[in-house]
């Protein structure tokens, strides 16, 4: 059985990681971390647009391999559509098309996304830029209009705590029942 992907998706400080360990953690299958972080880390805070395909690629490369470790559902703190936001608002032309190219195809593979909402307090973070009410709007913008404008299968995911984890459970839940 080829596992669901479901991949968490919005602006930074939305509690993307936390979710996605979580969900993995309660229904006993593997989750995905983003690979652009671990980059960041090994490049000592330095990331160019040159980087772009070599992190797409290690996000790939983590991706797949994590799948053929699931038995029913993937948890993605991160997909290649996220990549190519954060590329175009932070290196503007410089996304390779071909990685364009994948995020356009591969976001055809997620069950769902869980889209998580700037209703959380921002944390700072060094690789976080964004941190105005703002900014956060808009980015929340962005990251809504990514999915609506190509149909793709996503549901909210707002609040903290218990009611987060609630409400994503029972999206998960109602996922894996349709299959």
């Amino acid at each position: 059985m080829v596992p669901l992907r479901i991949a968490l998706f919005g602006p930074e400080s939305t509690g993307k990681t936390q979710l996605a360990e979580r969900l993995a953690a309660h229904y006993g299958e593997p989750w995905v971390p983003e690979f652009v972080r671990e980059f960041w880390e090994q490049h000592h805070g330095r990331i160019v647009g040159t980087d772009l395909g070599e992190i797409a690629r290690g996000q790939m490369r983590r991706e797949d391999a994590l799948a053929r470790e699931a038995k029913r559902v993937l948890f993605c703190d991160t997909e290649l559509l996220t990549n190519v936001l954060w590329a175009d608002l932070l290196f503007p032309g410089e996304c390779p098309p071909w990685v364009r190219a994948e995020a356009e195809s591969r976001s055809r593979q997620y069950a769902c996304y869980l889209l998580c909402v700037t209703d959380v307090p921002f944390e700072p973070d060094p690789q976080r830029v964004f941190s105005t009410e703002a900014e956060r709007a808009a980015c929340m913008e962005r990251w809504r209009h990514t999915l609506t404008s190509r149909s793709l299968p996503f549901a909210e995911v707002t609040g903290t705590g218990e009611d987060c984890f609630a409400h994503a459970c029972a999206v998960v839940e109602s996922i894996l029942k349709s299959v």
